[in-house]
């Protein structure tokens, strides 16, 4: 992060404070950036066998037989959010796979939804096709419960709703269509409602299963579909693109607040803008140039930005030389004449195109780039095309991963998204505020709660903290118990500790050994001595007492055994920060229309 303070931003930026994904390769944002980092390129080559309604094409000469696979596509856990087996079954699985990025989302911002405050709005895209192409269309001939029940698992409109009423959230609910620039558009909408204080808080998203999942496709001259199946952006023998699936979730919050929350924050979006072709001479869905620059320029303007800081430029870039080369010199007429300051590049090379949730998979990767400070290379380039001219242009193609040190003194990152039908969107991201520095830790005592549905589930978040210590050192325990004790929603099978040190909870996580550590099931009254009942449940009777190790033990043991505890009481007052924690272990099951 930049020395700036706290103090200095603007009122109109918008924290990034939570991020979820899921693409081909990569379950979570942590696999998804060391894919980038380490250049990986997400690619299957399907046997002939393992290919979904395609028979008849299998042996064209010009049927490719690549795929970006998603894996479990099909899978979903019901439980976390109390939804029955036959509601899973009848969600399409672009519902389902929202519904648990909202999950996640929201568990790596901090938040339990159970105790979130004031109105979260829920602003998404999704594939109108996915639904037709999973099953037939509600029964409109009659209006019963059953029907209602397959409209609500059906419908795209219904997906942010039902990610509202299945999370216990309350706020405004938008299922947008805008094509392959959904994604940009859901953050352009929660980024206004935000700003207008129509919502508290935003979860912005963009969703695409592909349907049939495990096929490739018929190649044609001259179509954004790759040749060999790989996309190579800016090369010289770029033919193309591949099809994806995936999923982008942004939790976003007013700078401002999200300060005052004591939030994690990756990034901050500065400026949004979008725009729309209209009528062009340039063929209908492709980039018109004055359009698409009109729309960055938007976007920097509103963010007050200047082209000059902006240091990084990721691209909708398809890998084919004639959409690279329109893209290009709109980005070139937005940022103007300055030469060699800008890295360029496309994650596509890395996952191919994910449709509507293709700007997510760039937006991402932009706001983890901005967060670690890297840059990561654009894959498959071997030969820049000499057409697109990059030495008149302020850009450079990162073709390998590199420190961000920019010549600006801050890091910004412009990202574009594109859309068949004239649809064009950009987002101006910066890197985030850094915090104050904070006295070092004490060693005082400290409560830490750890829950879950099942037994497994309890022993896999044990397990998957223990091993996050290890990756994490320069954490501070206070911080992963605040985030522990009020971001996490609270199941039926706990376990607590009270600890001093990292060491001291990587130990009780491991062994379940000593006085530090009680267990869920316990029948016997727990020993409420020193606590008292406040309206949001047990607190210690005294200030002094919050940092007594016999107190915290007794809460610890009350709150195994099923007591309410107030955990904002117990960290009134601290310096603490929300920080990302290993998420809930779902135990996904296979659901889908042929188990009917």
């Amino acid at each position: 992060m930049n020395e700036t303070t706290e103090q200095e931003y603007d009122e109109s930026d918008i924290a990034i404070t939570g991020i979820a994904c899921r693409f081909p390769g990569a379950g979570s944002k942590e696999q998804f950036w060391d894919n980038l980092v380490n250049g990986r390129e997400s690619l299957t080559f399907l046997h002939k066998e393992e290919i979904e309604v395609d028979q008849a094409l299998v042996n064209n000469p010009f049927y490719v037989r690549a795929c970006a696979t998603l894996d479990g596509y099909d899978e979903f856990d019901p439980s976390v959010f109390g939804i029955t087996d036959r509601m899973a079954r009848l969600m399409t699985p672009e519902h389902r796979l929202f519904m648990e990025s909202v999950w996640d989302v929201l568990e790596d911002a901090g938040y339990d939804p159970e105790r979130v405050a004031g109105e979260v709005g829920i602003y998404a895209a999704a594939n109108p096709q996915t639904p037709a192409l999973y099953s037939s269309p509600p029964d409109w001939v009659s209006v019963g419960p059953e029907v209602m029940e397959l409209s609500n698992a059906w419908f795209t409109d219904t997906m942010t709703s039902n990610a509202l009423f299945y999370t216990g959230l309350r706020g405004e609910a938008l299922t947008l269509t805008a094509v392959c620039t959904g994604f940009h558009y859901s953050v352009h909408l929660a980024c206004q409602s935000l700003l207008l204080g129509q919502t508290d808080a935003a979860i912005a998203s963009g969703v695409m299963v592909r349907l049939p999942h495990r096929r490739g496709y018929l190649w044609e001259e001259g179509r954004i579909m790759s040749r060999d199946g790989h996309c190579r952006p800016f090369d010289a023998n770029g033919t193309g693109t591949r099809l994806a699936s995936g999923v982008a979730t942004f939790m976003l919050k007013p700078l401002r607040a999200a300060l005052a929350d004591r939030d994690h924050i990756y990034a901050t979006v500065k400026g949004s803008a979008t725009n729309n072709n209209g009528a062009s001479a340039v063929s209908y869905g492709f980039a018109q140039p004055e359009r698409l620059s009109a729309c960055i320029a938007n976007a920097l303007h509103v963010g007050g930005v200047t082209p000059d800081t902006v240091s990084m430029y990721e691209g909708n870039f398809f890998g084919l030389p004639m959409t690279d080369g329109l893209e290009v010199r709109a980005a070139q007429m937005a940022f103007g004449k300055q030469a060699g300051t800008t890295s360029i590049g496309s994650v596509k090379g890395n996952i191919g195109h994910a449709g509507v949730a293709a700007g997510g998979s760039g937006a991402v990767k932009a706001a983890l780039a901005l967060y670690h400070r890297t840059l990561v290379p654009t894959i498959n380039l071997t030969e820049v095309n000499e057409d697109l001219d990059f030495p008149s242009t302020p850009f450079v193609p990162q073709a390998e991963g590199a420190d961000w040190d920019p010549e600006a003194g801050i890091r910004r990152a412009g990202v574009t998204a594109l859309g068949g039908g004239g649809y064009n969107a950009h987002l101006v991201l910066q890197e985030p505020p850094a915090r104050p520095a904070r006295a070092p830790e004490t060693g005082a005592p400290r409560l830490v709660t750890v829950s879950a549905l099942d037994d497994r589930g309890l022993a896999a978040r044990r397990t998957a903290l223990r091993e996050w210590l290890t990756t994490h050192p320069e954490a501070r325990l206070d911080d992963i118990c605040f985030s522990l004790n009020l971001g996490r929603k609270v199941m039926d099978r706990r376990w607590a500790a009270v600890v001093r040190t990292k060491e001291e909870l990587a130990e009780a996580l491991s062994t379940d050994s000593g006085s530090r550590v009680t267990s869920s099931g316990s029948a016997r009254h727990p020993d409420l001595s020193g606590l008292r009942r406040a309206d949001d449940g047990l607190v210690p009777e005294t200030a002094e007492a919050l940092r007594h190790e016999k107190t915290l033990f007794r809460l610890a043991e009350a709150w195994t055994q099923g007591q309410r505890v107030d955990f904002a009481a117990l960290h009134e007052g601290e310096r603490s920060h929300r920080i990302p924690l290993p998420g809930y272990p779902f135990a996904p099951r296979r659901f889908w229309r042929t188990d009917w």
